[in-house]
């Protein structure tokens, strides 16, 4: 086999690999598990979702409010009524602090983590302060993102599997895609920050301009000092965008050297 062609088959699994087992698999397993529990019918929700569920969210941050015997379990968090997210790799980390909240009852802060089909965290408690300001709570963001972020994941998926196993050129072009993930999320992530920062309420209590919260780093907002980075998934994402860059470059080489 070409050598090239073997690299490219290497890196493009490798980027399969990292994608299949940080986001699309708990994507999947889990997708209209959250529905089924808002809408009280937890005894419906399947076997595979609780266990993908209970092996990803194993040490993850959950709310001060969650009795601990219910941590890392599925189950017992439907049936104490707990903040319960989504099971793939989180991408983003955003924490506000202030005085009101004290560092011994929130020692994190308020926390929420971004996620390709959801928010986890301290998600009520940020939407009450967001409230506050006459702000949309989170969930009305992203909405076509979340509903499409599963089946999208698995046409990429099907793809880099095409890129593997056939030497069409068309095909060589789908690596680029993973490639740029990282920008693609940052991008959508900065719209709905300016979204939300730009379209307040007049019924908020507290009144305040029109802002763009921080996407990258520390910042102010009224009484609150807000933190925002990058987190595993994040991370991974990159190695992804790295390896299917290198997939994508020697595939090229191999179909010049193939003269396909």
């Amino acid at each position: 086999m070409n050598k090239s062609l073997l690299k490219a088959r290497i890196f493009a699994g490798i980027a399969l690999v990292l994608l299949t087992v940080a986001f699309t698999l708990p994507m999947v397993a889990f997708h209209g598990t959250l529905n089924k529990i808002n809408e009280g019918k937890g005894e419906e929700v399947a076997p595979i979702a609780k266990t993908v569920w209970n092996f990803y969210n194993e040490g993850r941050y959950k709310s001060v409010t969650t009795p601990k015997e219910a941590h890392d379990n599925l189950e017992q968090m439907i049936k104490t009524s707990s903040e319960i997210g989504p099971a793939s790799t989180p991408l983003w980390a955003v924490s506000l602090e202030a005085p009101n909240y004290p560092k011994d009852a929130f020692p994190e802060g308020i926390p929420v983590y971004f996620h390709f089909d959801g928010y986890s965290g301290e998600v009520h408690e940020m939407n009450t302060i967001n409230h506050y300001v006459g702000m949309d709570p989170m969930w009305t963001g992203g909405t076509i993102e979340r509903e499409i972020g599963s089946y999208a994941l698995l046409l990429l998926s099907l793809g880099i599997i095409f890129f593997m196993a056939y030497n069409v050129k068309i095909f060589s072009y789908i690596m680029l895609i993973p490639a740029v993930l990282p920008i693609v999320f940052i991008a959508d992530y900065s719209y709905w920050l300016y979204h939300f920062g730009h379209n307040l309420h007049d019924w908020g209590m507290f009144k305040i301009k029109p802002f763009m919260p921080t996407v990258f780093g520390d910042g102010k907002i009224a009484q609150f000092t807000t933190h925002s980075y990058p987190t595993t998934g994040f991370y991974i994402l990159v190695a992804i965008s790295v390896v299917s860059l290198l997939a994508y470059f020697a595939k090229q080489k191999a179909m010049k050297e193939m003269k396909v």
